[in-house]
């Protein structure tokens, strides 16, 4: 089964803008899953501009279904993922100037450094993943360092869709059902994420060696008109659909 998990963090962002103690992510987290998630991502800035440590303390505590935490390869972010051992660490690029994250992260100019930031957590038991671009090199990089899952970045197929740009689209998705294929030959775990809608998900959710969706802010957007829980539950039907 194609598997959802859902990133909290822009529920973190309301919150902050007010600097209150809600909207709560933790709780947003539990309806999810109360939704038919079957994971929760949540990313944790160096700038803790959404996601904050006390949020990952209540995710760990309270969640059921895995959690996924997105941190950038950084000494201090390498300390918390070992402190709480999550069922997965995805590693992201991070610029204090971006509004999200822009890319994948490259890994084929880092792979000793990066080789040596994931063997830690690959000894605690978390499963790590690595956000990339659709790019043959920097997959081949991602297996040699020994990460278990790679999750390919659909953030420009996205745009071009949006942009009406369809050629660009087109060529993007079947850059990305053809680097999926390859991971998949190569032993990765196939997860893709970012900028996904109701109108974009079902070519990605329809690529077989995909077996995970991680989709974030169109979903919390969405919650505003329709709540959380048939928000997620139009996603899981479209994504449902697709692999059908």
């Amino acid at each position: 089964m194609l598997r959802l998990g859902v990133n909290i963090d822009h529920v973190a962002t309301v919150r902050n803008a007010r600097g209150s103690a809600y909207p709560d992510p933790v709780r947003a987290a539990k309806l999810a899953e109360e939704a038919g998630a079957e994971g929760i991502t949540a990313h944790l800035r160096e700038d803790r501009r959404h996601i904050t440590d006390s949020d990952i303390d209540g995710l760990m505590e309270a969640l059921t279904v895995p959690l996924n935490f997105e941190i950038a390869a950084t000494d201090e972010m390498q300390a918390i993922a070992l402190r709480h051992k999550p069922h997965a660490v995805c590693l992201v690029p991070e610029k204090r100037e971006e509004r999200t994250t822009e890319g994948g992260l490259e890994v084929a100019r880092e792979e000793n450094k990066l080789a040596h930031f994931i063997a830690p957590l690959r000894d605690v038991g978390c499963r790590v993943s690595i956000f990339i671009a659709a790019d043959r090199p920097q997959i081949e990089a991602a297996n040699r360092i020994g990460a278990q899952v790679i999750e390919l970045h659909t953030g420009a197929y996205c745009d071009f869709h949006a942009e009406g740009r369809f050629d660009e689209r087109d060529a993007e998705l079947a850059r990305l059902t053809e680097m999926a294929t390859f991971a998949h030959s190569l032993g990765l775990e196939v997860h893709a994420g970012h900028g996904l809608t109701y109108e974009t998900v079902q070519p990605i959710a329809a690529l077989p060696e995909v077996m995970e969706l991680n989709i974030g802010h169109f979903l919390i957007g969405e919650a505003i008109f329709l709540g959380l829980e048939p928000a997620i539950a139009e996603m899981r039907r479209l994504m449902e659909e697709a692999r059908a």
